[in-house]
């Protein structure tokens, strides 16, 4: 069967809508009625500035699809419910989301199917919360476990004439490896080894239990299927059935025992779908006059979002290098319109950052300690709430984890670039002058004396201390011993060691905060608040003007492209951040970051 595996399987967007549309049309509406969920690509944490205008089209953020799904499972017009994976790249965190949704929807009565063209890890994962997984006829099943790349750039840095000078307090943090190091020291390694075994157990986890196997059973399944086709994979039990879309409509018809009616009204995100006559000048001056909604009108709950490197000032949806970063400014204002706003009963922070300026996490911190005396704060936490990610978490009254979240990092790590050697190569000749005692202690040249060393590890250290404290204020009780150091843990590990409090996604916080404030019927605002098309533009030719070099023919700058098509998509998605917040140390002489150039693959 694996000479399928060379076959092109080629099946248009259209296939399924028109099946659907013919199933409509032969049976009328004495059938099953089966709701459709398509995901796309990743999806989004938070909506688009001008979702509240425009609505989400065909990019649903990851809250509406899980309340979508969970929503499905109270519906009585129901059987069922087909979600369509089409390009899907899901994190870990995201199929636990969005499985605990299937399990709510299956709770419900309804038999939940999965269907996609190939499958990788995070499909075969997904697919056993559901009732059936199913792969398209002749498409690709690969299953070979988890590797990991860890980028380490010290000779990188050499070659070019570059010296990073880096400190960290914390023997786990491995921040500055990366830059200072060949290999990973043995504390490192250690941290890493650890947390590669928690994400590898929570990726079978699901598998071993929705697919009724035993480890053994699903390591020789693993064996085959490194690389296998959906029929060698329905053998090897990791899928129910392979079925060509076009066959779809009559492979459910047999599972719900006659006719399937479709229902694409499942996803029912919040937002405009305004179309304005761009043809007309009036119309246009219409939309830029328009302003979103500030204010809850009802009672509701808030979602504060920090998503991405944590930079003092304001958030950016994308910097040189790509990729969010989240302001404290930005975020600080968020706060007073979250306070000032007697509707809100209630805030979730979510975060998904591996950390970044150490001043603007403690001036987060500060704002939300403000906010929890008049609102109680919770906390989620997606991917990643590391280094200063995990110093915002500890503000929060409760976290929530997902079993594979990664949080920790309780470290500081910081320094300066000394361009000796890049001077050299580019006969470039630099002469320094001072006026003041330590004025050129972050100097592009030269090393630090040992004086110098020792007195920015001595700052550093009162950072750590600092950090320190917070999450002993936060976390009652917590081991410092075990849990700091710049040791990382996954979210089912964090709970036993003190540092979160229950396992679940955003859904599950919201839901429970509703209860904790008596809350039945409620709406769900999230901040930093929506923009109009005003300040969409503003941003976006500010964007523009201080971009070094703008494509014209894709709109992305020349070295982000040039890097992204050299690394390739994952290992940029997972340096981009990392080289960010390396960035940083420009401007911010202390950092609390995580490492982000770990590629799991």
């Amino acid at each position: 069967m694996m000479r399928h595996m060379l076959r092109t399987v080629f099946v248009t967007g259209m296939a399924l809508a028109a099946s659907a549309g013919s199933a409509a049309t032969a049976w009328a509406q004495d059938g099953s009625q089966i709701g459709l969920v398509e995901i796309t690509g990743s999806p989004e944490e938070r909506p688009h500035p001008l979702a509240w205008l425009m609505g989400q089209g065909e990019n649903p953020t990851l809250r509406t699809l899980v309340e979508s799904i969970g929503r499905a499972g109270d519906d009585a017009t129901l059987s069922g419910l087909v979600i369509r994976l089409k390009d899907a790249t899901l994190s870990m965190t995201q199929v636990e989301e969005l499985g605990a949704a299937i399990r709510k929807a299956r709770a419900g009565g309804k038999k939940v199917h999965i269907f996609t063209e190939a499958a990788g890890p995070g499909e075969l994962a997904l697919g056993s919360f559901a009732d059936e997984m199913m792969v398209q006829a002749g498409g690709g099943v690969s299953f070979p476990g988890l590797h990991m790349e860890e980028m380490f750039l010290a000779d990188t840095l050499k070659w070019a004439g570059l010296k990073a000078e880096l400190v960290q307090v914390g023997a786990y943090k491995g921040a500055n490896e990366q830059f200072t190091r060949s290999e990973p020291s043995p504390q490192w390694n250690q941290n890493i080894e650890q947390l590669l075994d928690s994400l590898y157990a929570n990726l079978r986890s699901p598998i071993l239990k929705g697919r009724k196997m035993s480890d053994a059973a699903l390591d020789a399944a693993m064996n085959d299927a490194w690389m296998a086709d959906a029929g060698d994979a329905v053998t090897l039990g990791l899928l129910d059935a392979e079925v060509d879309l076009a066959g779809l409509t009559a492979h459910l018809a047999k599972a719900h025992a006659g006719k399937v009616i479709w229902r694409k009204d499942v996803i029912k995100a919040d937002g405009g779908e305004f179309k304005p006559d761009m043809t007309n000048p009036f119309a246009m001056m219409a939309v830029l006059s328009k302003e979103p909604p500030k204010k809850a009108t009802r009672p509701s709950l808030a979602v504060l979002h920090i998503n991405g490197a944590i930079v003092d000032g304001e958030s950016q949806e994308g910097g040189l290098l790509g990729g969010s970063s989240v302001g404290s400014r930005t975020i600080r204002n968020a706060i007073e319109d979250i306070m000032g706003d007697e509707q809100i009963r209630g805030v979730v922070v979510r975060i998904d950052s591996p950390g970044g300026s150490a001043i603007a996490s403690e001036v987060i911190w500060q704002g939300l300690e403000r906010l929890k005396a008049k609102k109680p704060v919770w906390v989620s936490v997606g991917s990643m709430a590391a280094s200063g990610g995990y110093y915002i978490a500890v503000g929060g009254d409760k976290i929530y984890v997902n079993p594979s979240s990664i949080v920790g990092s309780i470290g500081v790590v910081g320094g300066k670039i000394s361009m000796d050697g890049l001077y050299e190569k580019l006969k470039v000749k630099v002469v320094s002058r001072d006026r003041g005692p330590r004025a050129g202690l972050f100097r592009s040249t030269g090393a630090w004396s040992p004086e110098e060393e020792a007195m920015v590890r001595g700052k550093m250290t009162s950072t750590y201390e600092l950090f320190t404290s917070r999450v002993a204020q936060g976390r009652k009780g917590i081991d410092l011993s075990k849990t700091a150091e710049g040791r990382l843990f996954t979210g089912d590990k964090a709970i036993t060691l003190g540092m979160a409090d229950a396992v679940g996604g955003l859904e599950n916080a919201l839901g429970d905060l509703a209860r904790e404030v008596g809350l039945s019927s409620y709406d769900v605002l999230d901040y930093p608040g929506p923009k109009s098309i005003g300040e969409m533009i503003e941003d976006m030719l500010g964007q523009f003007v201080i971009a070094p070099s703008v494509d014209s023919s894709t709109g992305v700058t020349s070295l982000s492209h040039a890097a992204r098509e050299l690394l390739g998509d994952q290992a940029w998605s997972q340096i981009q951040r990392s080289w960010s917040g390396f960035l940083e140390l420009r401007e911010q002489r202390v950092i609390l970051m995580s490492p982000r150039v770990l590629i799991v693959k």
